[in-house]
């Protein structure tokens, strides 16, 4: 009995640990990622594998640098990056944001529509407006507690990719050897992927997302004004190190084991053409076997329900310190209108998408597009905000996390230009 009761106190307090990092962190693998991932794997077979191990200390970089500006300055992203950057600039970004997650709930939208219908064989559409309805009214409806607390357990679903891998593959040590010993890319696809994986797995959406979900928190535990939000004590700021660290791993680690797994079969018994997730999930049935292909089905439509709201909510929080709108999840509808009506009709504008005849690989490829200009810019910003006494209250980024998201700007805008060049 007090077995049970030490397992069940380790799991509350990990639980009470793994809060913003992680949520986002798993978000980060929404539907349209996993598509990018499996391409990646059926296209470049095990050449790409050490590409996780190259991202995690990036992403985790940046993300902790996000979580940090909200501990201790108590505001969104947009509320610390506009006493650097003219008016102008915050409205293009909050914008482009709009306009770059639109495209992408889109795509999830589409992903999640037809993983359902593999599942179910009923009309993908049906699905899609299903979702799209479902997940933006449960948004709208309940507490920030409530959708933290179940998007925390829809992060498991990600270890549906992890078992895939493990049974298809055989041939561990040639696996290890692929992803320790890195291979020059060979050719134009391979740079391309390399940059669409960067676009995928450090996206500004989760920059928007993790610095306001840390004022949530704050919020839920009675710090309802600004002036209480300010600073953070070193244990707080601790929980949220291991928090993102969690939940970055987890989010770099399915990436290694969708492109294992699609690398190992797909690639290796010639199917190297794939354009999206659907096409994927029925390739793998052949070779990795029924159980396996359920598994990567199952996993699109539970990312996709963890995802949306994040691409929904990181807008809405843009726009709402923007234009000082009151804002949260904790708020009521009636309380913050204009808050939940961004989220409303980023729903029903992706579900919109769905029904105008636009390609769902074509929206990823411009929602790319629009995030690889984005980022850079934004990492800019942020570094700024991030070395600044003054605006983070005396509690500045390290020089060791500030020199890695520096590192992380010169590659994304490497990228970014990569994206035109090729």
């Amino acid at each position: 009995m007090r077995n049970r009761k030490n397992k069940s106190g380790r799991l509350r307090r990990l639980l009470r640990i793994l809060g913003p990092g992680l949520i986002t962190g798993a978000a980060d693998d929404d539907p349209a990622g996993i598509a990018t991932y499996s391409i990646a794997g059926a296209s470049q077979g095990l050449s790409l594998l050490y590409t996780s191990i190259f991202t995690w200390p990036l992403m985790g970089a940046v993300q902790m640098m996000c979580a940090r500006i909200g501990l201790v300055t108590g505001q969104g992203l947009i509320g610390s990056l506009e006493q650097k950057l003219p008016r102008p600039i915050i409205l293009l970004i909050a914008l482009s944001l709009f306009a770059a997650n639109i495209l992408n709930i889109g795509a999830d939208l589409a992903g999640m529509g037809d993983a359902a219908h593999m599942l179910t064989k009923i009309d993908s559409k049906i699905f899609v407006i299903l979702f799209g309805v479902g997940v933006t009214v449960a948004t709208v409806k309940f507490s920030y507690q409530k959708i933290a607390f179940w998007l925390k357990w829809l992060a498991l679903a990600l270890f549906a990719y992890i078992a895939c891998a493990f049974l298809v593959v055989n041939d561990w040590p040639k696996v290890m050897a692929a992803t320790f010993i890195p291979q020059w890319p060979k050719n134009n696809e391979a740079w391309q992927t390399i940059v669409a994986i960067l676009g995928t797995t450090i996206s500004p959406y989760l920059f928007f997302w993790q610095t306001s979900l840390e004022v949530e928190e704050s919020k839920s535990k009675g710090q309802v004004t600004a002036a209480q939000r300010k600073g953070a004590s070193e244990e707080e700021i601790q929980i949220r190190k291991w928090d993102v660290g969690a939940g970055t791993l987890l989010s770099n680690l399915v990436m290694y084991f969708i492109i294992l797994t699609t690398a190992v079969t797909l690639h290796s018994h010639g199917i190297t053409k794939i354009e999206t997730s659907q096409q994927a999930a029925e390739a793998l049935k052949p070779f990795a076997g029924t159980f396996a292909a359920l598994l990567y089905t199952f996993g699109l439509v539970a990312v996709g329900l963890l995802a949306i709201p994040t691409l929904a909510g990181s807008a809405a929080y843009a726009f709402a310190d923007t234009f000082k709108w009151r804002q949260g999840l904790a708020e009521a509808p009636l309380t913050a209108k204009a808050f939940y009506v961004v989220i409303i009709l980023s729903g029903i504008l992706g579900i919109a998408f769905n029904f105008i005849g636009f390609n769902p690989v074509k929206a990823l490829f411009w929602s790319a597009v629009v995030n690889g200009i984005l980022a850079p810019f934004l990492l800019v910003g942020i570094l700024m905000v991030a070395g600044d006494k003054r605006i983070m209250n005396g509690q500045p980024s390290h020089r060791l996390n500030r020199c890695l998201v520096g590192i992380t700007t010169v590659i994304m805008f490497l990228a970014a230009a990569a994206l035109f060049i090729f």
